[in-house]
């Protein structure tokens, strides 16, 4: 991502960043704060006092715009002088809504780097609104992020985009079409992140799964991990969210079959009763669901599995619900994330006539939290004994005050060591459980 020609004499704009949403999002802002540093701009912690405030904004529901305005007003009070850009999905979806919300100066949407530089130095004349039709976009735009502030992983976006239209999800419309990054750039970008000492990189994406079929060599994503497995410059790569059809035997056999791949799948199910999934427009049923968890089973046993669940969907009956929560705990899931369904406008569930009152809501994600919360524990319990390499991070658990990291199959490990052990990959035995974490000693 090459940098704008410096300008003599300008002087150097401090930009604070506060992200809401996905791992995408968070790469996005990564790839803003690398092109800003390269362009006479310093990276300032949210809450310091900033010349810019960025906030990377997330559209997934009503209350995600509402925390993105919430955002933008805070940053006016971090300081009244500065200025407040607004990006990422609710700036791409509701740019005027956005702009009219007060303090904000400028509005940019979905991969304008050059813009989100005219903005955060004022040069954009005029203009306070930059936002084009995404769907016409043909190539994934952002790029070349190196900037993970704090962080000892680093996330590389494969794809862009999504084709699905689940009938809850308006990121379609705020991403565009699914969109792949050739298998050359990948393997580059992984080199350059390699390079500034990162040692673990996570592949991410909108849909993750849809990789490749946009290209003109037509590829998956198991044939990209295949590349990756034998060519990747780090000691460890990671998958984020991908579909249950696209859990193909193939792909399970490359991960279990690597020492770079790690066995960890985050396999959004979303519900485990097929009116609901009928409802949701999902892609699969549940038995199709069944089979590609005992390939996960069978294939990579003892792997973390994790998941996200939506409760209290839009016509989810009683037995529907019995009916889920009961499959789910009998499924080899290690954690899950609980989501309770909250209307996004524009989508076909948000006009359902039959929304569920919101205390039975909120009961239905407690239920699901508690059995995900059990599953985590039984995990954990059973990493008791073993040795695990983990990934030590920068920072420190701020109740034990020891090393913490993720282990392979993304445990999330306490132990006690020196900084010298920050960033390093050390093996760790696992005596017991603190809390949602595994406490263990350095081997």
């Amino acid at each position: 991502m090459p940098a704008t020609e410096p300008e003599v004499g300008r002087r150097e704009l401090t930009v604070a960043f506060a992200t809401l949403g996905c791992k995408v999002n968070q790469y996005d802002t990564a790839t803003m704060e690398t092109f800003l540093s390269a362009n006479d701009c310093r990276v300032v912690p949210f809450d310091r006092g900033a010349d810019v405030y960025v906030v990377n904004s997330c559209t997934v529901t009503d209350r995600a715009d509402a925390e993105s305005r919430r955002l933008a007003r805070r940053a006016r009070r971090c300081n009244p002088d500065a200025r407040v850009v607004v990006t990422g999905c609710y700036a791409q979806t509701s740019p005027d809504e956005a702009a009219a919300v007060e303090g904000v100066d400028y509005v940019v949407g979905i991969g304008r780097l050059p813009d989100i530089l005219r903005a955060v130095r004022d040069d954009a004349g005029d203009e306070r609104i930059f936002v084009h039709d995404v769907r016409k976009e043909t190539e994934v735009t952002t790029l070349g992020a190196d900037v993970f502030s704090g962080q000892t992983r680093a996330f590389l976006k494969l794809q862009e985009g999504c084709d699905l239209f689940c009938t809850f999800c308006i990121v379609p419309f705020a991403r565009g079409r699914s969109r792949s990054v050739e298998p050359r750039r990948v393997l580059e970008e992984m080199q350059r992140l390699a390079a500034a000492g990162f040692r673990e990189v996570v592949l991410t994406g909108v849909h993750l799964g849809g990789y490749g079929r946009d290209l003109d060599a037509r590829l998956d994503l198991a044939d990209l991990v295949e590349m990756i497995a034998e060519h990747a410059p780090v000691e460890r790569v990671r998958l984020s969210s991908i579909d249950p059809p696209e859990v193909s035997p193939r792909l399970l056999k490359i991960v279990a079959q690597s020492d770079i791949i790690l066995p960890h799948l985050h396999m959004p199910v979303q519900a485990a009763a097929d009116p609901v999934l009928k409802r949701m427009r999902r892609q699969y049923d549940v038995a199709e669901l069944g089979d590609v968890v005992e390939e996960i089973a069978a294939t990579l046993p003892g792997c973390g599995l994790g998941t996200d669940v939506i409760a209290g969907f839009p016509g989810e009956t009683d037995s529907d619900f019995a009916i889920g929560l009961e499959r789910l705990s009998a499924m080899p899931f290690t954690y899950f994330h609980v989501f309770p369904y909250s209307q996004r406008r524009g989508t076909t569930a948000a006009k359902a006539s039959d929304q569920l009152p919101r205390e039975v809501v909120k009961k239905r994600a407690l239920q699901l939290r508690v059995l995900g919360q059990d599953l985590r524990s039984a995990f954990h319990r059973r990493c008791i004994g073993t040795t695990m390499p983990v990934l030590a991070e920068h920072t420190r658990d701020a109740d034990s005050g020891g090393l913490v990291g993720y282990g392979p199959t993304y445990a999330r490990v306490v132990f006690d060591g020196g900084d010298d052990l920050m960033n390093q990959i050390v093996p760790v035995r696992a005596t017991g459980v603190l809390g949602d974490r595994v406490r263990g000693v350095a081997a």
